[in-house]
């Protein structure tokens, strides 16, 4: 029993930390309608430009998330520089930085596929020794600390003029290209904002299990797709954005949560990812069926 609480304590770290980045997935998914690709690279680039940061540069650990940050803006704006500038379909340009970022993760971390942080401070071990929390507990704390201060920044920024342009464009381009804005620089704000979210989220996630690899952000995609569905299947009714933005990261934690029983149930962890495309492609299909359901049957009451 103690293994399972175990389990699910880590499991919750994991989803809260993990939440900012489907924030950043919720941006691009659900705002603009673009399935990201960049995801998986500027994931692993926010781990290791934090690992290396922290460990050959000696910077402080909250600078180095600032770092984090900008390096995943950074790979945000050129997958946003080839989809609007030079017209390549976004899912595409998400691919191929998506593959660029493989080469330059390596190229950061001197070749190495993984740099552990055992023996370096962090912003969990400072703050779980000032505190004097255990592991656990202090990682909770600051993922939703972090979480709440994105959500908020959030929740502000798309009430700004830009931030509402930004949302427009989702909606109806063509209106809002009416309307004078510049949907192009809309559309590259987006996502540099998305991926600094996801580096921000690499980062965080690098300093709590204390090393950057080079595969840490495979299936991240996914992942965000999950959880954004869970949430919204939980917390549907909830219509204000703000509370939308929470339960991209409550369903982070369910998923995580799920993930962390299936596991203690015997599940093969090989078999993860295919019960994470597994969930995203029924809640997915689910409401599509349903609603051409509904459709056959009043054409059929019609007739009738």
């Amino acid at each position: 029993m103690s293994g399972l609480l175990v389990s699910l304590q880590d499991a919750m770290v994991q989803g809260v930390l993990w939440g900012i980045m489907v924030l950043g997935v919720y941006i691009t998914f659900k705002l603009l309608d673009i399935a990201d690709l960049t995801v998986d690279g500027s994931f692993a680039l926010g781990g290791c430009v934090c690992a290396v940061m922290i460990l050959n540069f000696k910077v402080d650990p909250w600078i180095a998330l600032l770092a984090a940050t900008l390096a995943g803006m950074a790979a945000g704006a050129v997958t946003g520089l080839l989809h609007t500038v030079f017209e390549i379909p976004a899912i595409l340009a998400g691919i191929l930085s998506q593959i660029g970022l493989w080469s330059i993760n390596l190229r950061i971390m001197s070749g190495k596929s993984n740099i552990p942080l055992l023996k370096t401070k962090t912003i969990f071990s400072q703050f779980i020794t000032s505190m004097g929390m255990n592991k656990q507990a202090g990682s909770i704390v600051i993922g939703i600390g972090v979480s709440i201060v994105v959500i908020v920044f959030l929740y502000w920024f798309f009430g700004t003029e830009i931030g509402s342009a930004m949302r427009a464009t989702g909606n109806n381009e063509a209106m809002i290209r009416a309307q004078g804005v510049n949907s192009n620089f809309t559309k590259l704000l987006a996502l540099m904002i998305s991926n600094g979210l996801v580096g921000l989220s690499g980062g965080l996630v690098c300093q709590s299990q204390k090393f950057a690899d080079i595969n840490m952000g495979t299936g991240a995609i996914v992942i965000g797709l999950a959880a954004i569905v869970i949430g919204e299947v939980l917390m549907g009714r909830l219509l204000s954005f703000g509370s939308k933005l929470a339960s991209a990261v409550a369903g982070s934690v369910i998923y995580f949560l799920i993930r962390a029983i299936v596991l203690r149930m015997g599940m093969n962890a090989n078999d993860m990812k295919l019960l994470s495309a597994v969930i995203v492609a029924v809640a997915l299909c689910v409401p599509v069926i349903v609603r051409k359901y509904r459709l056959s049957k009043s054409y059929t009451e019609g007739g009738v």
